[in-house]
């Protein structure tokens, strides 16, 4: 048996498959936590014996059913994890829940084990990661610079290896300004597409409950199991799992030369001009917009509503214990109370009024890439101006919130100075697999090593075996995402050769199709699509195919062949032919 691998979600998945033990990546785990010797990145860890039980409860590794199994990750201590205390980095707040918040309850659903609690800007109320009462987590990368808040611990955990994942939460950058100081990919999903249920709010108009990882892959494989609406939501919606797949030619928006802001920090301007250069190296388009209006809506976020959003969320607890808080979120919250409802919706107006203006230059172009931080500050520098400094981070990410856009933060390479670089790319809401695919296509391209410094990027388009659909797994049918959930990657839509016949079969629910090979000439050709897995993917998967359907070979229009979807015979006593129809989606279309 090999040793445990790096913690991304294919190797760890390859070497189950193999036959490696959950117990043995959990050892690694705990032995990684002692390594890295932080003492600042959890508040809560498991007990590591309950976290085996935990695993063997999975039962056989079976990724079909469970597309998380055995994957560790961890959780911000504002997010519910029933039996570990919730604290939001205030000792005093800390209670114990019952029950996880939905997101972690889908997530251990999926087969994934929560190592532990981490540390953040206490309350979520930062971008900086060192206003927390705890020993502050250190930067992955240089020890030197702050590690990025709020979500400062789940993000250094994810850096360091310790696990595959972590959940952070995004109101105004928490959960991608740390991705961006430690290098790795910070997913911020559209507001509403994961639940924030158990989750302690900060804004909760805008609150979005992030994933850290090492790839763009891993972060939309998880985002795929945890996007689910959730009635107890108010604000849960539903989002398209849409495929992971390099984008074409796109039309990219970015800060205005005049306008772009990086606060004396010359390598960063170099370092964001050589990422638009590696983008327009894949064949995108770069176009200069105006952001003036852009950086006014980011300053909305910290005047009038939403300051008096962050009080009213704790405001029994703060009243009460206001001695309790770290010094600068006291600050915050303080002058949060002289604010009126005047103020309130003064705040909603000029929102309003800069939306109108920057629903142009949004929409005419296909996304947002933008600096995820402006510059990198020192903890000296930090602890030298702090309101300030927290203020600068979020020029490129208090607004995206504001504007109901998701986004995705992700390494391009190391600067001049050897730093992290990252960008961050933004899109309307709902386009979640669009950012997450170009990021997937940049990060690649870059060849940068995800994390603290020795691990090699992983292949997130390995060699692996082609399947062959042509019904309910056909994007946009109800079967897809099963091969979503397996990782599988879409290679291309395309027709059988002309020896096929398509039949509807019978009792079937949801309905599906089968395909029969016949003699040449008696068929035609059949629109298909062809889905790429790791080994470890296609038989897992394979070995949940039903009767009386099967896996063969198909022959294509070019000749080639590939596995794929057959009917056994007996499937097609009482089917009916519908290879009139040229393929089941058409079919399905005009029934």
């Amino acid at each position: 048996m090999t040793s445990v691998p790096a913690f991304d979600i294919a190797a760890l998945h390859a070497y189950y498959a193999a036959g490696g033990s959950p117990e043995a990546v959990i050892d690694r785990v705990f032995d990684r936590i002692a390594e890295v010797g932080d003492p600042g990145i959890f508040l809560h860890l498991a007990d590591p014996a309950a976290l085996k039980a935990e695993a063997a409860a999975l039962g056989t590794f079976d990724p079909t059913a469970k597309p998380l199994w055995g994957i560790p990750f961890a959780v911000k201590d504002n997010i519910d994890v029933a039996g570990m205390p919730t604290t939001a980095a205030c000792p005093d707040f800390a209670h114990t829940p019952v029950a996880d918040a939905t997101v972690v309850a889908l997530l251990k659903a999926a087969g994934a084990l929560v190592v532990g609690k981490t540390n953040l800007d206490q309350f979520a109320t930062g971008l900086v990661g060192v206003r927390t009462p705890h020993p502050v987590p250190i930067n992955a990368i240089d020890p030197m610079l702050v590690p990025g808040g709020s979500s400062s611990g789940s993000a250094v955990a994810t850096a360091q290896g310790i696990v595959s994942f972590a959940l952070g939460t995004d109101t105004a950058g928490s959960g991608r300004i740390p991705a961006g100081l430690n290098n790795i990919v910070g997913l911020k999903p559209t507001f509403g597409a994961l639940s924030c249920t158990g989750v302690l709010a900060a804004c909760r108009t805008l609150d979005c409950v992030s994933i850290f990882a090492l790839t763009a892959a891993d972060a939309y494989r998880v985002f795929a199991v945890a996007a689910r609406p959730d009635p107890s939501d108010a604000y849960s919606r539903a989002v398209a799992i849409e495929v992971l797949a390099a984008p074409a030619t796109l039309v990219i928006g970015v800060p205005a030369q005049a306008d772009r802001r990086f606060f004396g920090d010359d390598v960063m301007a170099a370092g964001f001009e050589a990422s638009l250069d590696r983008l327009r190296s894949l064949g995108h388009r770069i176009v200069e917009l105006p952001f003036t209006h852009f950086y006014r809506v980011a300053d909305l976020l910290y005047e009038g509503a939403w300051v008096a959003e962050r009080y009213a969320a704790v405001r029994d607890f703060f009243d009460n214990h206001a001695d309790s808080f770290h010094p600068v979120t006291n600050l915050i919250y303080s002058g949060a109370k002289a604010l009126s409802a005047t103020d309130a919706f003064d705040g909603l107006y000029a929102l309003q009024d800069l939306k109108r203006k920057v629903a142009p230059l949004i929409t005419s172009v296909d996304l947002l890439c933008v600096p995820t931080a402006p510059r990198h500050f020192t903890r000296a520098e930090l602890d030298a101006e702090p309101i300030r400094e927290n203020s600068r981070l979020g020029t490129y990410t208090n607004f995206v919130n504001l504007l109901d856009l998701c986004g995705i933060a992700v390494p391009t390479g190391r600067r001049a100075d050897g730093r992290p670089m990252s960008v961050t790319l933004l899109a309307v809401a709902g386009r979640d697999g669009l950012t997450a695919g170009l990021a997937a296509a940049l990060h690649r391209d870059s060849g940068v090593l995800p994390g603290a410094d020795g691990w090699q990027q992983p292949d997130d388009k390995p060699d692996g075996i082609d399947l062959v659909v042509v019904g309910a797994h056909l994007r946009g049918m109800p079967l897809n995402r099963e091969l979503i959930d397996l990782g599988a990657t879409f290679v291309e839509a395309t027709r059988t050769s002309a020896s096929y016949r398509l039949y509807e079969l019978s009792s079937q629910s949801p309905a599906k199709p089968g395909l029969k090979r016949v003699t040449a000439g008696s068929g035609v050709g059949i629109e298909v699509e062809v889905w790429r897995l790791t080994p470890a993917a296609f038989g897992a998967f394979v070995a949940n195919v039903p009767p009386p359907l099967a896996i063969g070979s198909v022959e294509l229009e070019d000749g080639r062949t590939a596995k794929g979807f057959l009917a056994e015979p007996i499937a097609l006593d009482g089917a009916h032919d519908i290879s009139e129809f040229g393929s089941w989606r058409a079919f399905t279309v005009g029934r």
